[in-house]
């Protein structure tokens, strides 16, 4: 079972940030996740829409300039990065699996993605590229097959995998609170790999691993490590 960096190591260290990545990488996950907005044609790394949970500012992403997001702390006087930043920091030393939050990503990633091919030591294979806008995932199956696309999911949709058969992708990323067994079946039987978010529970991981999901997002890498192998030895 792969272990993947929620939004990096982000139990131990403020989530999205250069630290929390480090801390991951040096945690010797399989993946780090991260989350994608765009602010004046810049990928730059957040989860939410807003500044205000997780940094010291305020206000929407769409009504700040690029200048007034690097201002903010991000937490432990970390700046909110940019995805080239990660990239080169990350150098290929593991998979990136990377999240697009809003509408127009889709180029500017490619552009990005092709200069890491060209000056980082990344392979396409270690690039997962996932959103809950499906609308941009086939877009991007459209204008490339380089890389990996992962069909993030919510809900249990009554055709269980098939929506993510229909995108070309490699993965589903679904909620832990609404997977079964009937959907792990169904996608492995389509050839998809089934990665569980947000799972840092030992019980989870325990039942995880009993339904053969193929890795997990865990806010805590190192403890959540210790808990697959310790299943998986009994």
């Amino acid at each position: 079972m792969k272990v993947i960096a929620h939004r990096g190591a982000s139990g131990y260290e403020p989530e999205n940030t250069l630290l929390a990545i480090e801390a991951a990488i040096v945690m010797e996950v399989d993946a780090v996740e991260i989350d994608l907005h765009l602010v004046e044609g810049i990928l730059v790394v957040i989860h939410d829409r807003w500044l205000d949970k997780t940094t010291d500012g305020s206000g929407r992403l769409k009504d700040l300039t690029f200048q007034e997001l690097r201002s903010v702390d991000a937490g432990k006087g970390q700046k909110i990065p940019t995805l080239w930043e990660v990239l080169r920091l990350v150098n290929g030393r593991c998979a990136l699996n990377l999240e697009l939050k809003s509408d127009e990503t889709v180029e500017p990633l490619l552009e990005i993605l092709s200069r890491a091919s060209q000056e980082l030591n990344f392979k396409p294979e270690q690039f997962i590229i996932s959103s809950f806008n499906h609308h941009l995932l086939k877009l991007l199956h459209l204008k490339t097959e380089d890389f990996r696309i992962g069909a993030l999911t919510g809900s249990r949709p009554l055709g269980y995998a098939e929506f993510a058969e229909k995108l070309g992708a490699y993965s589903i990323h679904i909620d832990v609170d609404i997977l079964n067994q009937a959907f792990v079946d169904d996608a492995h039987c389509r050839g998809l790999k089934v990665f569980v978010y947000t799972v840092d529970k030992e019980e989870d991981i325990a039942d995880l691993i009993n339904m053969t999901v193929d890795g997990i997002f865990t806010n805590y890498p190192t403890r959540s490590m210790v808990k697959i192998a310790h299943f998986k030895s009994e």
